[in-house]
């Protein structure tokens, strides 16, 4: 055969394209621009600013300019009379058995949630699973269904117009949706992590301490900030298992504002923007260990 027929039949090697690793396709994709997502983005800025700057605006406004006043327009005279007054105003009790209350709803919850999230993944039994089938019930039951069997179970209990009425009920539904959370968060652990301790001759509460609660931090932090919320918001609870001052928590206090003859709005603007600050700063601090946490709700 000559030199020119394996010329011929040699293979000709074309050059190799450059492989685009997986970080590389990420930046060329983050690179492209998104005027759509833009847009929303900044459509619901807009919904969620707006609002809190009319709120914050009015806060300062006097009372006497308060209805003639555009509430989008900065107060050409602000004031921090409003503010005082809510501070003057018993404010700082309603503050302590607000804060009582959520802490109290967020012990309860995490002390029953986690070993209960606990059992129902890793026990096969069917009284655990039928723990965790019912406490997914719970999810479906709205608050105002069962307010009245609440109502008679308080009163028999002698617990009525008490902190006690408020933190019961209230642990009790944020329950559900915790123990969702803590599911879908223990799920992430390896199976092989549980054999190595088990190796090591662990038992089940040590499992607990050493092993599950310093791997599900954020599925707990994401519980905490769940019910700590619910504990702060909460309205009907306050509003039907209570009637005098003593128990009264924030949400409840907005009251103190509305009379018979009218509404000192600024005043109670104030006052909202003094009741959300707290748990906001929780949020802020906390915001990303909450969104991992829900993100974990649907995994494995």
């Amino acid at each position: 055969m000559s030199h020119d027929t394996l010329r011929r039949t040699r293979p000709v090697k074309t050059p190799e394209r450059p492989r685009t690793t997986g970080s590389a396709r990420r930046r060329h994709w983050t690179r492209r621009p998104n005027p759509v997502a833009g847009l929303s983005s900044a459509v619901w800025l807009a919904v969620v600013i707006i609002p809190i700057y009319a709120m914050i605006s009015t806060s300062l406004t006097r009372q006497d300019k308060a209805l003639g006043n555009n509430a989008l327009k900065p107060p050409t005279d602000p004031t921090l009379d409003n503010y005082n007054t809510v501070l003057h105003n018993g404010f700082g009790h309603l503050l302590l058995n607000t804060v009582v209350v959520a802490a109290a709803v967020v012990g309860i919850v995490l002390v029953l949630c986690v070993p209960l999230s606990y059992v129902a993944v890793r026990s096969r039994t069917f009284w655990s699973g039928a723990a965790f089938r019912l406490f997914l019930l719970g999810v479906a039951i709205p608050a105002q269904a069962v307010v009245v069997p609440l109502y008679l179970m308080i009163a028999k209990l002698n617990l009525y117009d008490s902190l006690l009425a408020i933190i019961l009920p209230t642990a009790a539904f944020a329950m559900p949706v915790s123990v969702l959370i803590l599911t879908g968060t223990l799920r992430d652990i390896s199976e092989e992590m549980y054999e190595a301790m088990a190796l090591d001759g662990a038992s089940t509460t040590r499992m607990l301490f050493q092993l599950v609660i310093p791997m599900t931090k954020g599925g707990i932090s994401t519980v905490v900030i769940y019910s700590a919320l619910q504990a702060w918001n909460g309205f009907l609870f306050p509003l039907i298992f209570t009637q005098s001052d003593g128990p009264r928590v924030l949400t409840l206090g907005l009251f103190n504002y509305v009379s018979e003859f009218g509404v000192n709005i600024p005043a109670l603007l104030a006052s909202v923007v003094l009741s959300g600050i707290p748990i906001f700063v929780v949020y802020l601090v906390a915001r990303r260990a909450l969104v991992g946490g829900l993100m974990g709700v649907g995994g494995k």
